[in-house]
């Protein structure tokens, strides 16, 4: 037994784990550290997925089983595609490319799982294709929740949008709404999903043996429907092994970032470092290779800009955070106690965001016409008002008391240890 999960007298895994997950940063580096750790369980894992995909994985307890086809270009198309989420014409391009990229998976991944000898799958919730495999192979499956919950129920909003919690007639007519306009615009996948289903012969899905999350609960929306086999968890992280090279004294510092996909913003993070000088405060930015040296150096306030901090080591120094709302460096955030303005961009930033305000442990702004007057007013507020690092510091004792990754790997090798 570890982290409170039971398994089976006996029981020592040997199988192989294939995990079909988006092929991004912040879907990867969570569920590498996971795979970290189902490896210490015995388990051998692998991603499968476009070649292209392998130079985000940077632990080797991940293996990488590539897809037969190339196709770099199909790739890298992709990828622009989310540089840029919003907007109707942006919006219907990423929902093409994404059902593409699983029209992708659905061709060519069930080959490669039956070469490699895969024995149990690891499907991200965010990508529909590997359940699907899993079934067409006859092969059991947990999925990886990196992100929020996608949970349809009547009380909780589509997590693509930032609505507020209502539980009432009108909160529940509101979300009826957004559901029906999520799946009219998902159609394109949903039509890969579907067609590939009756060609295979199955009428409808296999549930998961187990839904393992990063999402600590008190973070997300009350739910009046979760699923039986739904775990809350903590974040899938690793020690990191160094120390920030930061000023011990000076001014407060506030973290930046835009992720690595909006990292080029380089017009948001000049308001990010005006705002911060403005307020006393010095702005630590991370933009994740998105500037030129030239560019960083032509931030004003004197900033700290960097590709690439040590993420949770720099928060834990840090009075406050600017982020957009990805869902990995908000749980960072939050984990270091440190409360958040959210400029949140795109894909589920808006109902991340809109969970950190009913939280009390941050502020929201629309990044479009962001002034450095507005910004500053909003990090004034989070860090002199104490409900604010109160309520983050209420998050931060749950993630501690979390088994994290280490019992997410025990609930998934318990959960595909037990006979269906």
């Amino acid at each position: 037994m570890r982290g409170g999960i039971p398994l089976p007298n006996g029981f020592s895994p040997s199988g192989h784990i294939a995990i079909i997950t988006a092929p991004l940063a912040g879907h990867v580096n969570p569920v590498q550290v996971l795979a970290r750790a189902l490896e210490a369980r015995g388990w051998r894992v692998s991603l499968v997925h476009m070649a292209a995909a392998e130079g985000l994985v940077t632990d080797p307890a991940l293996g990488f089983s590539a897809l037969p086809g190339g196709a770099a270009a199909m790739f890298d198309a992709y990828i622009d595609t989310l540089v840029e989420p919003t907007g109707p014409v942006r919006l219907t391009r990423m929902i093409r490319a994404s059902a593409a990229m699983t029209g992708r998976l659905l061709d060519e991944a069930p080959a490669v799982l039956e070469r490699t000898g895969v024995t149990a799958v690891l499907a991200d919730a965010v990508e529909p294709a590997g359940p699907l495999i899993a079934q067409k192979l006859n092969l059991p499956y947990a999925v990886a929740t990196t992100g929020l919950p996608l949970l349809g129920e009547p009380d909780v909003p589509p997590a693509f949008l930032g609505w507020r919690y209502r539980s009432d007639r009108w909160g529940r007519f509101r979300n009826r709404g957004g559901y029906a306009v999520t799946n009219l615009l998902m159609r394109p996948i949903t039509r890969v999903v579907e067609t590939r289903r009756r060609q295979w012969g199955f009428e409808e899905g296999a549930a998961p043996r187990v839904q393992v999350a990063q999402c600590p609960r008190g973070l997300d929306y009350p739910r009046r429907s979760l699923p039986s086999t739904f775990l809350y968890g903590s974040p899938w992280r690793s020690e990191e092994s160094h120390e920030p090279d930061l000023p011990d004294d000076g001014p407060p510092l506030v973290f930046c970032s835009l992720g690595t996909l909006q990292g080029s913003r380089r017009a948001l993070f000049a308001t990010m470092a005006q705002a911060c000088a403005a307020i006393g405060a010095r702005a630590v930015i991370g933009h994740g290779g998105g500037l030129s040296r030239d560019e960083e150096s032509a931030l004003p306030g004197d900033p700290l800009v960097r590709a690439f901090w040590p993420q949770t080591a720099v928060l834990r120094r840090c009075s406050a955070a600017v982020l957009h709302g990805g869902f990995n460096t908000v749980l960072d955030a939050l984990a270091a106690g440190v409360p958040i303005v959210a400029l949140p961009i795109g894909f589920e930033q808006p109902a991340t965001a809109a969970r950190i305000v009913r939280l009390g442990a941050g502020q929201t702004l629309s990044p479009r016409r962001l002034s450095s007057r507005t910004l500053a007013n909003a990090l004034r507020e989070v860090i002199d008002q104490p409900s604010y690092a109160r309520a983050a510091r209420g998050i931060a004792a749950e993630i501690a008391a979390g088994a994290g990754a280490p019992g997410a790997a025990d609930a998934i090798t318990a959960a595909l240890a037990t006979p269906a």
